[in-house]
């Protein structure tokens, strides 16, 4: 267990004012692991009650039987399975949080949707990254799609874990809305930072205009307490998410704050190439927002 010390409780004041639910999407592969030690250990530093969820379905075809129809026999094996990843899911919820103020709730459901109707309750959102594969949405929550659904900001924990500092932080800034609520839901994390660098990244011939953008979302987060410097970099799209790790290593910062950038086409969801990028970049925590 990692003990608070004076200057930690100091710098969480904000978060623990803001924050007195964390809803953390609970699995019994080991991969999730890091990310139920990372929720419950913020749980701990802000005195937040930790709401653990889980949540599984069966493949809509039945994968296995040649003929492609699902057998009352295999159903019932399939049914049987996610029963056991529930429970499992359950177990390493309560190992990690074992002296934490808990709720829990496991359904069967597409994990994100339903992930997205329980986080109602609570302030913030710990997820993991992208599922392994395409076809694992039935028992793994794409974060991407979380954060469209539920209205609420999401914390992506990278797949190591470890505990989040929060120490110096980077705000990926672009003049859309899903940025702007980004630094407003990343406001109780900012005002304990003791490094933010707000960095817009564009092409030359908006160099100007993004100075001027960043330099008004530093003198904003300047009014709320939050010492920032603004900085744009220079780089073609597909580097966003590139320049954004650069800085954030320059400065040791273990947080990217960033919209969250999707939409609905034809029933699925379409997300942002930065996105994308960014969880596909798993090495730092990830707030996103939409």
């Amino acid at each position: 267990m990692l003990a608070d010390t004076s200057t930690d409780t100091d710098r969480w004041q904000a978060l623990r004012s803001s924050v007195r639910t964390i809803l953390v999407h609970a699995q019994p592969q080991s991969a999730a692991e890091p990310r139920l030690a990372v929720a419950a250990s913020l749980a701990r530093q802000i005195g937040a009650t930790l709401f653990g969820f889980a949540a599984e379905c069966v493949r809509e075809v039945g994968f296995g039987d040649p003929a492609g129809i699902v057998t009352d026999e295999w159903m019932a094996e399939l049914e049987r399975r996610i029963d056991l990843d529930l429970s499992a899911a359950e177990q390493a919820f309560r190992r990690a949080a074992y002296d934490l103020k808990t709720e829990w709730m496991a359904i069967r459901g597409m994990p994100a949707q339903e992930l997205a109707k329980a986080a109602r309750g609570a302030e913030l959102i710990v997820a993991g990254g992208s599922a392994p594969d395409d076809d694992d949405s039935f028992r793994w929550c794409d974060p991407a799609e979380l954060v469209v659904l539920s209205g609420r900001p999401v914390l992506v924990a990278p797949p190591t874990g470890g505990r989040l500092a929060a120490e110096a932080v980077v705000v990926a800034w672009k003049d859309t809305r899903e940025a702007r609520r980004a630094i407003g839901d990343a406001l109780p994390f900012l005002k304990g930072a003791q490094e933010v660098v707000v960095l817009e990244v564009c092409d030359s011939l908006d160099f100007g205009n993004a100075q001027a953008r960043t330099f008004g979302v530093v003198e904003g987060l300047k009014r709320h307490g939050v010492e920032a410097r603004a900085k744009v970099a220079i780089a073609p799209p597909d580097q966003v998410a590139q320049q954004l790790g650069a800085t954030a290593g320059e400065i040791g910062a273990d947080l990217i704050v960033a919209g969250g950038y999707g939409h609905s086409r034809l029933g699925e969801w379409i997300f942002g190439g930065v996105t994308r990028d960014l969880l596909t970049r798993p090495d730092r925590f990830l707030l996103l927002s939409h």
